[in-house]
């Protein structure tokens, strides 16, 4: 009550001399009584740690004997005021560390933490982005440098999901669910064992889970039964944080794309959106990736026919082609997202009818999923480009590469790298040589050169 006292008398008057009274109040505080242990877990004595903390000269050492101590070891306020601290300090790896510990000894409320620790990452993307856009834009020309956008910041998708909150909320298919997820089974699970297991979903719908069908580092993707019917066969996206912007743009998809091209770029029934969970359910397609047909090629110690390859190529044009009409980027095109599309009716050898995708050629192809990355072109003020590397090893375009904005490349650099692997069966690798019909400008050529 005297600490309590003191410190409204301080930010009422502010006297040098008060200051040193406060800190020698709690200091004596601590002193008093940091060897009994009916305070070692006392939120009220936590609190006086974190202002005697943060008005020492040594704070390390203060954390350290904190340490030494216990003092609340298993409440998350310790390691979220700790980690806040330390940010402010500009010691972002140490305050990185003391979320990890606290999430690591299960402190409570654990929730509170993770999403803590969220907000906190949240604010290193675009700490992190930003020195990579002072970086990118003394290299770019002030023409084309007002409108530099790192669309994968999650600063940026968060701001554009809070702009179209209202209008998402009103998409067929959209479920807020404002808790956390309540099943039986909980989801996290399914990671270790997938088969045969029962989970309810939203208002009532019960899934029969038949195996994983693809796991990335944030989320993983099985193959369903609804209320265990062998007919009525989804994917399940199940997604940690939940992730509303892939439902997004599926929805709009469903308005830009045009009908007869509409079954190439996937569909999404619903989405789920926990607390802590988000549940994508989309069609299930059971003939594999493009990535497993090129598997298939390496295994049997050859290579794609050119002829398959040519299909697929001129299948993957256009896709691109229409989805640049639709002013949408995938932003993560590789063989793992070409989901392969069979015809239940052996395609016709008609010339017409493969061109305008008629008769059973309409259903043979590939369908391009998994649009967590997907960028809405109409979202950004004309002739935006954006910066940000997509990380994925193989897939990154010269622009990535050398630090340059970019656009449309990055669909495009990822579909030569699909047709690379269905001819070389590995990932394309490129030189720069000086062009012979401009000495001072530059081509790209791959590495590996045809047979003939």
């Amino acid at each position: 009550r005297s600490i309590q006292k003191a410190l409204l008398e301080l930010n009422s008057n502010g006297f040098a001399s008060d200051y040193d009274d406060f800190y020698g109040l709690i200091s004596n505080c601590i002193g008093s009584f940091k060897a009994n242990p009916q305070y070692r877990d006392d939120d009220r004595f936590l609190k006086i740690w974190l202002l005697y903390m943060d008005g020492h000269s040594d704070y390390e050492s203060v954390i350290k004997e904190m340490a030494e101590l216990q003092v609340c070891t298993q409440k998350a306020l310790l390691y979220e005021s700790i980690a806040s601290f330390l940010e402010v300090k500009g010691r972002f790896i140490d305050a990185c560390a003391m979320y990890n510990l606290g999430i690591s000894r299960n402190a409570q409320p654990l929730e509170r933490l993770k999403k803590a620790q969220v907000l906190f990452l949240e604010r290193m993307s675009e700490r992190v982005f930003n020195g990579a856009y002072r970086k990118i834009k003394t290299s770019v020309s002030t023409e084309n440098s007002s409108n530099l956008v790192n669309p994968w910041s999650p600063l940026t998708l968060k701001n554009l999901l809070l702009k179209m909150n209202t209008e998402m909320s009103q998409y067929e298919g959209y479920h807020l669910i404002n808790k956390s997820y309540p099943g039986k089974v909980p989801l996290t699970s399914l990671l270790k064992s997938s088969r045969n297991k029962a989970v309810s979903i939203g208002s009532g719908e019960k899934y029969q889970i038949k195996g994983c069908a693809g796991q990335g580092g944030f989320a993983q993707v099985f193959k369903a039964l609804i209320n265990d019917n062998p007919d009525d066969v989804v994917a399940l996206k199940i997604q940690k944080p939940p992730f509303p912007w892939e439902f997004y743009i599926y929805r709009q998809l469903d308005v830009r794309i045009p009908e007869q091209e509409r079954r190439n770029f996937g569909f999404a029934h619903r989405v789920h959106l926990y607390t802590d969970y988000s549940v994508l359910v989309s069609d299930y397609l059971a003939h594999g990736t493009l990535q497993d047909a090129i598997n298939s090629n390496v295994v049997k110690g050859g290579s794609m026919e050119e002829v398959l390859c040519m299909y697929y190529t001129i299948e993957m044009l256009r896709i691109l082609e229409t989805l640049g009409d639709a002013g949408v980027i995938h932003g993560d095109f590789k063989p793992d997202n070409l989901l392969i599309r069979y015809s239940r009716d052996d395609p016709t050898d008609d010339a017409t009818e493969f061109r305008l995708r008629s008769g059973p050629w309409q259903n043979q192809g590939l369908c391009l999923v998994d649009w967590g990355r997907g960028i809405d072109l109409s979202l950004f003020p004309e002739n935006t480009t954006f910066v940000g590397d997509s990380r994925t090893s193989g897939f990154r375009c010269i622009e990535m590469q050398e630090s340059k904005p970019w656009t449309f490349q990055i669909d495009l650099y990822g579909l030569c790298v699909v047709v690379h692997m269905m001819l070389h069966n590995s990932y394309m690798e490129i030189e720069r040589k000086p062009s012979p019909d401009d000495g001072t400008a530059y081509v790209y050529r791959p590495k590996s050169r045809l047979k003939r």
